[in-house]
């Protein structure tokens, strides 16, 4: 991550003060929990404003790799909030596995019902999920199922930038302030290619492997057997080092690859979002 994250300016902190009294006017909640930049910050800002009444939920799937788990079960030991697992199995999902341009609508809406059900049971008002303003930017048909089951966005509510979320979240002293941005990994697909829980496994090995090699923000996109690595610009010099870009090609070739190119552009969000038509069909 290359943006300069200095100390919150008296904004950002009033935007925390008022992000904490909203989410304490909703009077307990439940925080959808990836255990991400975003999410990480409003479960720490709930938990500062409702104490004991807040619960996290988080997704178990295999588009949600294992990591990312383990460190949302952690956070919640360390900090004392109750912590529940959702299974969500995308895959089973009616139309789902076809990658639909609606997919992210389709498992937002039944994660969020299945939230919605451990949230009665434990007899929590609200649900909160942590969009930020900045995906207002964005398609992203998952805000639809959003608004369609009143699941409350605090961040956007009370206009939180990604920017402004990365320099509290330092301020705060939370884990994740730098951490890489992160979707689940169906959005690695080209839309309308059929999603398989062996091309998921072959898509999260890599970035594993990418991740444990020392680079930091990266996606790997899949296009049938040909792998398509995002990597921040100014990390290219570092694969493209003799004995990284043959590791990195001979382990995506054993992971079930045939080709494993680098693109060109390096990193950035939605690039699968590029070659449709977001304004139509949604």
């Amino acid at each position: 991550m290359n943006e300069q994250i200095n100390a919150p300016s008296k904004e950002q902190l009033e935007k925390y003060e008022a992000l904490k009294a909203y989410i304490a006017s909703l009077g307990s909640v439940a925080v959808a929990f990836s255990s991400g930049v975003d999410s990480t910050f409003l479960l720490r800002a709930a938990k500062e404003a409702l104490g004991d009444k807040v619960i996290a939920v988080t997704a178990s799937s295999c588009s949600f790799p294992k990591r990312e788990l383990n460190e949302a079960n952690a956070y919640c030991e360390k900090e004392g909030i109750k912590h529940y697992i959702c299974e969500s199995e995308e895959l089973e999902i009616e139309g789902f596995a076809k990658n639909p341009k609606n997919r992210c609508y389709l498992c937002k809406h039944e994660l969020f019902e299945k939230i919605r059900a451990i949230a009665d049971e434990h007899g929590i008002a609200e649900i909160v999920e942590g969009s930020n303003l900045d995906d207002n930017g964005d398609y992203r048909p998952g805000l639809q199922a959003v608004a369609e089951l009143n699941i409350k966005s605090p961040l956007r509510h009370c206009e939180l930038t990604k920017h402004d979320i990365r320099v509290l979240s330092k301020y705060l002293g939370l884990p994740t302030w730098d951490k890489q941005s992160f979707a689940c990994l169906s959005s690695r697909f080209v839309y309308g290619e059929t999603i398989s829980e062996e091309k998921l496994a072959m898509v999260d090995k890599a970035e594993q492997l990418l991740l444990d090699l020392g680079f930091h923000q990266l996606r790997v996109r899949i296009h049938d057997k040909l792998a398509r690595i995002e990597l921040d610009q100014s990390e290219f010099d570092k694969i493209m080092q003799k004995d990284i870009r043959e590791e990195v090609y001979f382990k995506l070739r054993e992971y079930g690859f045939s080709y494993v190119s680098l693109d060109l552009l390096g990193y950035r969000t939605g690039s699968m979002n590029e070659t449709i038509d977001t304004k139509s069909d949604k």
